[in-house]
């Protein structure tokens, strides 16, 4: 999870209506729990394409820095469950993103954004991290306990 909380933009990954690959990237939040929090209106192409496989849309990820080298690059490869936040889990979200963009409560006009928009969180069950600064190709895997294939 410390390469999670290393990064703040996720690229994710996921099909549209039309059965099309897609995808966006987006500010995210780890919560406590290792879930990864975003907001999005459910009318932007990637929030309906999500709505529409709720309970639970299958999508994948990536996170990285910018300006790596190949020596050096270092980032997370990803899979899992997206949906929306249940309405119990909403303070708790909302609060773990704010800590994570703090300035965003500092600006009238996204702190509205915020108390408007859908959260999301992807719940990973694969975990790919990668880390050439350890040695050239160097990766480490992780798998949910009894994930279904």
């Amino acid at each position: 999870m410390r390469a999670l909380a290393a990064h703040s933009t996720l690229n994710l990954a996921y099909v549209d209506d039309a059965g099309d690959p897609q995808a966006c990237a987006v500010f995210y939040a780890l919560s406590d729990a290792g879930t990864l929090l975003f907001l999005s209106s459910p009318s932007t192409t990637h929030g309906a394409a999500l709505a529409e496989r709720s309970p639970a849309a299958r999508v994948a990820f990536t996170v990285q820095a910018d300006q790596q080298t190949w020596t050096t690059i270092s980032g997370v490869q990803g899979r899992g469950a997206c949906r929306r936040v249940a309405e119990g889990g909403l303070e708790g979200a909302r609060a773990a993103y704010l800590r994570a963009f703090p300035y965003v409560a500092e600006d009238p006009r996204l702190a509205r954004a915020v108390g408007s928009a859908a959260l999301w969180e992807v719940v990973p069950d694969w975990l790919r991290v990668i880390d050439n600064a350890k040695g050239f190709g160097h990766k480490e895997e992780w798998e949910a306990p009894g994930r279904a294939r």
